[in-house]
């Protein structure tokens, strides 16, 4: 199995009177989504914040690009997908189910909803009790096979700047009793928080990918019998570089992280699932 994943896209909506600022926009995001979709996976995934603010000509906008390839698109809603209007509209704009498990032969792969419908005031995330008991549901179902999670939020005090206020699921929510539940391996991928990071916490791997336009770059995930590995792939096409920086300072609801990237540790890890056997 093999799959590419984005960190927060935050396709905006722009202000087209400013000189220059349109054709900005089209450089950047129309190269950097090929270049996204011009690699061979099984699925490619977009971690949420897709959108900067959850207008309909956003989603118009980034899905007139996306729907140019036939590839497998998973987008997970995050906060900024869900401010303009209500979670429902967002999904029959999209076509994308509010959170669902997919099994394979190789492993077991949750898209979660943790994104707040229309509170600007409030960016953390949150589950509902359903969506709780119906994950739960599926980490018990996937046995030693590897887990793959997909969720904007990160689980709180996980990840780089997941234990601040507001970056990370509620710490109310208490994550780990469902967690821990999991044989084997799980990994667990974010964004929201605009930082490179991989932590690893029992059997568990938290992967956290920052902001598009501030680290360009995907992350490759590649599942074989023996393990899993994550690899980085940046993005250098002058198109991408040389326009993020006009976009992110017209921009509104969005704030340049000029330290986002982490050590290669914070984004790139193999992980073995071969058991450890006793002497």
């Amino acid at each position: 199995m093999k799959l590419v994943l984005m960190g927060d896209l935050h396709y905006s909506a722009i202000d087209e009177r400013l000189e220059g600022l349109y054709e900005a926009r089209s450089s950047f995001y129309e190269t950097f989504l090929g270049r996204f979709l011009e690699i061979d996976a099984d699925a490619h995934i977009s971690l949420g914040d897709l959108t900067n603010y959850g207008f309909s000509l956003e989603f118009q906008g980034v899905y007139n690009i996306l729907n140019r390839s036939e590839r497998q698109f998973f987008h997970v809603l995050g906060n900024h997908d869900l401010y303009a209007q209500p979670r429902n509209n967002v999904l029959a704009l999209t076509g994308q189910v509010r959170y669902h498990s997919i099994s394979t032969d190789e492993a077991v792969c949750v898209f979660l909803d943790t994104a707040k419908e229309m509170d600007y005031e409030d960016w953390g995330g949150w589950i509902d009790e359903e969506q709780l008991q119906w994950f739960e549901g599926i980490v018990k179902e996937s046995g030693s096979k590897p887990l793959l999670v997909f969720a904007h939020h990160p689980v709180y005090n996980t990840t780089k700047h997941s234990d601040r206020e507001k970056g990370s699921i509620h710490p109310d929510i208490d994550m780990w009793k469902i967690l821990e539940q999991k044989e084997g391996q799980g990994i667990y991928f974010n964004g929201h928080t605009h930082h490179d990071s991989i932590v690893k916490q029992e059997n568990w791997t938290f992967v956290q990918l920052s902001a598009a336009l501030d680290q360009h770059c995907f992350r490759i995930v590649e599942l074989t019998e023996e393990g899993v590995v994550i690899s980085a792939i940046d993005i250098l096409d002058h198109e991408v570089v040389n326009n993020a920086p006009i976009l992110h300072k017209h921009m509104n609801h969005f704030t340049h992280q000029p330290n986002a990237r982490g050590a290669e540790n914070d984004r790139e890890c193999r992980i073995s699932l071969i058991p450890v056997t006793g002497k």
